[in-house]
């Protein structure tokens, strides 16, 4: 292989200012403004050095696979950056016709009460540090964390799902309709 096709299974991201970052192994622990937080790079093929204020990534192996793997590994590692700087909000919104959907939270757990008139509550997790705040028929998702926030708002959804009946008339449930960058209050 030439140098110029090795280039292309390497890359280096810069981390930014207010934003601290150790390696032990395949994990690595970020530090910024908005908290802290780790990543466990273990099952992802990519060797992951840091020097000074750059993360060089480099693949195992030379295929076009390795190629999109890497990519996705500094894309993981921007995002976490950014967002223990700036911080991510989804907002959502609890549709209903007919029986008034309730949301609580209660710690870890998310509560959702009267779904479709069920007397059985549902219940779902929230995913590392985010944060719900309900606000009537809003519910706002926020945290450093784009994976965590993500997966806390596709649980909820999840939980709303309408089963055994026609979805186009059955429009009951928890949807998000606002992704953005920065922490809203």
């Amino acid at each position: 292989m030439s140098t110029e096709q090795l280039e292309k299974f390497q890359d280096e991201l810069v981390i930014p200012e207010g934003v601290t970052v150790t390696q032990q192994k395949n994990m690595l622990t970020f530090v910024g403004p908005l908290g802290k937080t780790h990543k466990s790079f273990r099952l992802i093929p990519v060797k992951i050095e840091i020097a000074g204020n750059k993360i060089l990534l480099k693949t195992i192996n030379f295929k076009k696979s390795d190629y999109s793997i890497l990519h996705t590994a500094k894309s993981i590692i921007r995002n976490i950056c950014e967002g223990l700087i700036t911080g991510y909000t989804i907002k959502m919104k609890i549709v209903f016709a007919h029986f008034p959907i309730t949301l609580k939270v209660d710690g870890k757990n998310i509560i959702i009460e009267n779904f479709q008139g069920e007397r059985a509550v549902r219940k779902t997790m929230v995913v590392g540090n985010t944060k719900v705040i309900p606000k009537g028929e809003d519910v706002i998702l926020t945290g450093a964390v784009w994976t965590d926030i993500t997966q806390t708002a596709a649980n909820i959804e999840l939980k709303t799902r309408v089963k055994n009946k026609d979805h186009r008339v059955f429009l009951d449930g928890i949807y998000s309709f606002e992704k953005k960058k920065g922490i809203e209050k």
